[in-house]
Formats: C-alpha cells, sequence, structure tokens
C-alpha cells in the first residue's frame, strides 16, 4: 500500500489526535527516505525517460505531472495537490516537499540540470502567441503587467495594487509572458521595470516597486511549493540570461536586452532579488531595499548567490539573516543603485536612461552581459545553486517556523486575502 493510501486513512491534518498526528509523520516520513534513496541513484535515469532523452524541453512543472503518472508515488498526483491546495498552510501535509527533493536532485545531476535550466528559458509558447498583438498595439495588458513600447524600450508596470505590488500565483504567469514579449520585441532595445500606483491608504496613488511574495496569500496557503522555483529558474532567470534557443547552450547564445528598474518606495524581498539581475537601477533617494527572509522564514531566491557580489558577504549576510534596511541612497545602497534622484523626478530620468543606453546603439550589449556572467554566474554554477535552493525552500515552505513568523511578525492571522 503506497503512503498517500495509508495517509487518506487518517482525518484531515487539523482534525487529527496526537497519535494520528504521530502517525502522519511516520508515514511521510518514511515514504520520503525511500524516495531520496531512489532518486539518488536514479534521477537522471527519470529525467531522461520523462524527456526521451533529453529530445523534449519539459517546464518543470510539466516535469513533475509526468512523474507523478509515469512513476506513481515519486511526487504527489494532482487530485492530492488539489486537495492540499484547499487547505491553509498550517494545514497542509506538506506533500509538495517530494517534488522539491525531485527537482533537487534532477538540478544536482550536470546533465539533466543543465537541460532543465535550458528548457526554462525557454519563450513561452502563450507569449509567442501574442507577439501580433504587440506588434499591432505596441502595449498589452496582461492584468498584474502592462507593457507598452516608449521609443527604444518595453516598459513593464507591475500591477498588484491591493497588496503594494506584491508576487503571488496571480502575477507569475503574466510577469513571464510580459518579459518574453519584451525580450522577443524587434522594435525596442531596452527593458524597463517600474512598479504601478497602491491602493494602501498609506501609500495611495503612489508608485511603489513591490512588497516582495504575497505574505497574506503565502499564510492561506494559496502559494504552491513550485511558485518559487518556476519564478527563480523562469522569469527572474530570464531577466538575468535572456531568452534561450532550442538548439545551443544558453551560455553561449541568446536574446537579451538591457534592463533598467525603477525604483520608488521599497524593494522588499523578491523585489529586491529583482535588482540583482538589472543592468541599471534607478532609485528615489527616499528608496529603500531589504530582504527580510529570516522574518519570513524562507529563502530569499537567488539573493544568497547574487547579493554578495554587489556589497561583499557580511553585508549580504546581514540583509538576509538580520533584516539589514539599505538605504538606496547610502553607501551600501550606492552598491546595488547605479543613480538616485528626487522624489517626482524619475520619469525625466528613465528617459535620460534610455537615451544614454540606445544613444550609440546597444550592439554589444548581449556580449558585455555574456561576458559578465560567464564570470560572475555561468549557468553550472546557477544550476547547483538551485538544487540546494529546491530543497531547502521546499522544507521552509511547509515549516511550521514559517507559520510562527508569519503569524508574529506580519499579524498573518488578522489579515483578510
Amino acid at each position: 500500500m503506497r503512503s498517500g493510501e495509508l495517509l487518506s486513512r487518517l482525518p484531515p491534518k487539523p482534525d487529527r489526535s496526537p497519535g494520528e498526528s504521530d502517525a502522519a509523520e511516520s508515514i511521510l516520513s518514511i515514504a520520503r527516505a525511500s524516495r531520496i534513496r531512489f532518486l539518488r541513484a536514479h534521477a537522471a535515469g527519470v529525467y531522461d525517460a520523462l524527456t526521451a532523452g533529453r529530445a523534449s524541453f519539459l517546464r518543470l512543472d510539466e516535469l513533475c505531472r509526468r512523474a507523478s503518472v509515469e512513476y506513481p508515488g515519486l511526487v504527489p498526483a494532482a487530485p492530492a495537490l488539489e486537495a492540499e491546495a484547499r487547505a491553509a498552510q498550517r494545514d497542509k501535509d506538506g506533500l509538495e516537499i517530494d517534488q522539491g527533493l525531485f527537482l533537487a536532485q534532477v538540478l544536482g545531476d550536470p546533465a539533466a540540470g543543465t537541460h532543465l535550466c535550458h528548457a526554462m528559458l525557454l519563450p513561452r509558447e502563450d507569449a509567442r502567441a501574442r507577439l501580433p498583438e504587440l506588434e499591432r498595439t505596441a502595449e498589452i495588458d496582461l492584468g498584474p503587467v502592462h507593457l507598452r513600447r516608449q521609443g527604444k524600450a518595453s516598459v513593464l508596470t507591475m500591477r498588484n495594487p491591493r497588496y503594494l505590488n506584491a508576487e503571488d500565483e496571480s502575477t507569475l504567469d503574466a510577469t513571464e509572458i510580459a518579459i518574453d514579449l519584451a525580450l522577443l520585441d524587434p522594435r525596442t532595445e531596452v527593458c524597463v521595470l517600474r512598479g504601478g500606483a497602491v491602493e494602501h491608504p498609506s501609500h495611495a496613488g503612489r508608485r511603489l516597486f513591490g512588497a516582495g511574495i504575497n505574505l497574506t496569500h503565502l499564510y492561506e496557503g494559496k502559494i504552491r511549493y513550485l511558485w518559487y522555483l518556476l519564478r527563480d529558474l523562469g522569469y527572474v532567470n530570464k531577466l538575468y540570461r535572456g531568452l534561450a534557443q532550442t538548439d545551443v547552450h544558453p551560455d553561449e547564445a541568446s536574446v537579451e536586452k538591457l534592463w533598467v528598474a525603477a525604483v520608488e518606495g521599497f524593494a522588499i524581498g523578491g523585489h529586491c532579488q529583482v535588482l540583482l539581475t538589472m543592468d541599471c537601477v534607478i532609485a528615489e533617494e527616499d528608496a529603500y531595499l531589504t530582504l527580510p527572509a529570516r522574518k519570513e522564514g524562507i529563502v530569499p531566491g537567488a539573493a544568497n548567490l547574487r547579493l554578495p557580489r554587489f556589497v561583499g558577504d557580511r553585508i549580504a549576510r546581514q540583509a538576509v539573516m538580520a533584516e539589514r534596511r539599505i538605504e538606496c541612497a547610502s553607501f551600501e545602497g550606492r552598491l546595488i543603485c547605479d543613480s538616485i534622484v528626487r522624489p517626482g523626478e524619475m520619469d525625466a530620468a528613465i528617459e535620460r536612461t534610455i537615451a544614454t543606453l540606445t544613444g550609440s546603439g546597444v550592439v554589444s550589449a548581449a556580449s558585455n552581459r555574456r561576458a559578465f556572467r560567464v564570470a560572475q554566474e555561468p549557468l553550472d554554477l546557477f544550476r547547483r545553486y538551485m538544487a540546494v535552493y529546491a530543497r531547502e525552500q521546499a522544507h521552509c515552505h511547509f515549516s511550521p517556523a514559517l507559520i510562527a513568523n508569519l503569524e508574529s511578525n506580519w499579524n498573518a492571522a488578522n489579515r483578510g486575502g
């Protein structure tokens, strides 16, 4: 009898007695140990079987779906995931941890992991399908992200006004599609990323770059584990590496443009992570950056890999582990931000930056980006980091400490979604 069948004989997690809770933990831990032993020996073979010997590129969510069908019990199947998705975060059994263990082993294998990273850097088909619309109208409204041409620039505006432009399941696909379109648009040479105006009474009508992950949705169980990996191997890595091509290694050839971030108000958590992929960062003088990962109880994406390159190891550790706030106009802030402008001057600063970057052409931009990357973060280094991240974030996402942190630090229990 499979572990899922045994678990289904127990009451839902919040209704279990202490003895039933212990039984559930035993079922999960024994089955998990068996999966880990299998994956350590066979993860690469499983990946090759699912991708026809790496002839087919699968995004990681589809990879997990196929694994659940072809290798029953290795990762949770759709019905179990759907049942877990209906529960608050504290009431989940953490079945998605097994997706993390599977992906960690795949990413840990040089050949399979590189192929998966490559798959996640390819442009989405739903983005390609909207290219004719962009060509006709010069702008596309994707809901959480608005994309428009502004001269030689593609300007992306992130919009989740109720939640201070926070990221969640409602924003993920739209953001990646918009980034694909911006990079594929033959009429632009640079891209600008900016936050839209928000509704919160403390900031009503003001633009904010973004508040990171939607902590209310996280607490309520509305953000799946795969969200983190789809984000960091998907759109965030596309900001840093551009779009891959199917027939060549991403380190060798890519479709990419220079990226400019316009930071108004703050860039918290995931939005601070995004700045570490940019070619140019403009910030208002009263803006600030934070990575409150410890208070949230999660790993801040690839910030642990990238932030030390900007501010050094000590300050990076203080930012991640001790909530050090970095004022954009400070010495440390200027190690991340290229220029500081007064409030109200951002529009003009963006125009000047676009003109500067495109005035003499950008023919060498992709070449210089690749040269920086091969010295700082070749794809293989990123792959190895993400193998660790996939495993550690899975455990963090379902840790009781995450719930305790959200309740004590963010009053999550009293915030409505």
